[in-house]
């Protein structure tokens, strides 16, 4: 009876993992929307950035919220924080689903099999990437040409914070490697929402850059534009080229060829600066 108490012991604790796992990609889903006919991007539209908090009472906090993304990144609001750490990322190989969903192109993992992040000692399980054209987030007023965003989902129903988003920038300059090994399926959804199952896929190819990163408070920057997202901004600037920023923005629909959100009021958010080995220094 004892040599089966530990594979019972084992079975239950992977059950209740899963279980964990599925409520948190639920729970996700359910505050990301999906149907993208229900807003645009376009200024001056009914349907545009500055009015997503009228068109429905659950999307509110896109016109009302005082934690909104994405935001400028200036200097002058920054603060250094050498007591940050690093982020400690465990990312594996997984099977992924490339996805036109009409507003953006997104790759999305199978739900807790590529690994995590931990921030704060919370781990937050890696769950998809899509990109936005131009940049959402501005650094001291100046716009990039491509924004990646990486979201993770953290399984502790006590974490008051679940979701964590990791953002990279780029300019325009010599091809993203990663991107370059989607490009072939992101153009086979040209005009048209569908997926495409792409086998296993490292999510360690795409290409972090540096140790050092900005951390705020914010939202999702679509509706219903939940907040409480931990935001952590790369400071190193990747590059993409025209060409793959072209077939991005053809893919999608029309009015989401350039799918920014405006940016956004930061209140009195701080803006944190990690960098590692460095004592604090003055604004």
């Amino acid at each position: 009876m004892k040599k089966q108490s530990k594979p019972i012991l084992f079975s239950a604790f992977s059950l209740f993992f899963l279980l964990a796992l599925g409520s948190a990609t639920a729970s996700y889903m359910a505050v990301e929307v999906e149907d993208e006919r229900e807003f645009d991007y376009i200024a001056g539209s009914e349907k545009g950035p500055m009015h997503w908090g009228e068109l429905k009472e659950e999307w509110e906090a896109c016109k009302k919220g005082k934690m909104q993304s994405p935001i400028d990144l200036s200097n002058q609001r920054v603060k250094v924080m050498p007591k940050l750490r690093d982020i400690q990322r465990s990312y594996k190989p997984s099977n992924t689903t490339l996805k036109n969903r009409g507003h953006d192109i997104s790759l999305q993992w199978d739900m807790g099999n590529a690994g995590s992040i931990k921030i704060n000692g919370t781990e937050y399980f890696l769950q998809q990437c899509h990109w936005h054209s131009p940049s959402e987030h501005t650094i001291n007023g100046r716009s990039y040409a491509l924004e990646l965003h990486m979201i993770h989902v953290s399984t502790d129903p006590d974490v008051e914070n679940s979701i964590a988003v990791v953002g990279l920038l780029y300019k325009t300059g010599a091809p993203d490697a990663f991107l370059s090994k989607l490009m072939g399926n992101v153009r086979s959804l040209i005009g048209e929402e569908g997926e495409r199952k792409m086998g296993i896929i490292d999510p360690r190819e795409i290409e972090m850059g540096g140790k050092n990163y900005l951390r705020y408070m914010g939202s999702l920057t679509t509706p219903p534009c939940t907040e409480g997202v931990i935001w952590t901004i790369n400071k190193k600037i990747g590059t993409v080229s025209k060409d793959q920023i072209k077939l991005l923005r053809e893919a999608v629909h029309d009015y989401a060829e350039k799918n920014a959100r405006p940016v956004q009021q930061l209140y009195k958010r701080e803006i944190h600066l990690y960098l590692p080995n460095k004592a604090a220094t003055p604004n």
